[in-house]
């Protein structure tokens, strides 16, 4: 079977739609650092019903928790491809591998500090 690209702008983009949604599921129910990440999601989206947070809080905690998942979700692809094109390890596939790895890194401490800056208040 071969790939046939759908030039029609809305099939199109239902079609885009679709595979990036059958990914962000592939994602949610197969890798594990996704599912913690996803879980820590829920439980932040949770707590900001529970301490009714105001509008802009909403809006960093939801960017924080998507640029986590997204970069989690980067970090993935990139460990997948590494793995691919070399199955054994080998010094600068790991080196590639720890540079998206930090990245994920960075994105979760600006997450961290978005959470503290939103819920220390509330708590203390």
């Amino acid at each position: 079977m071969e790939f046939e690209k759908d030039n029609t702008f809305f099939t199109g983009r239902l079609k885009s739609v679709t595979y990036a949604f059958k990914g962000a599921i592939k994602l949610i129910t197969t890798e594990h650092s996704i599912m913690v990440q996803f879980s820590l999601g829920i439980l932040m989206t949770i707590a900001g019903f529970y301490f009714e947070i105001t509008s802009t809080q909403w809006l960093f905690q939801t960017m924080a928790i998507g640029l986590v998942m997204s970069i989690e979700g980067l970090n993935t692809a990139v460990e997948k491809i590494a793995d691919f094109i070399h199955p054994n390890y080998h010094e600068r596939i790991g080196f590639i591998k720890d540079i998206a790895a930090g990245a994920v890194f960075f994105a979760a401490l600006t997450a961290i500090a978005i959470g503290l800056i939103i819920y220390i208040p509330i708590l203390f």
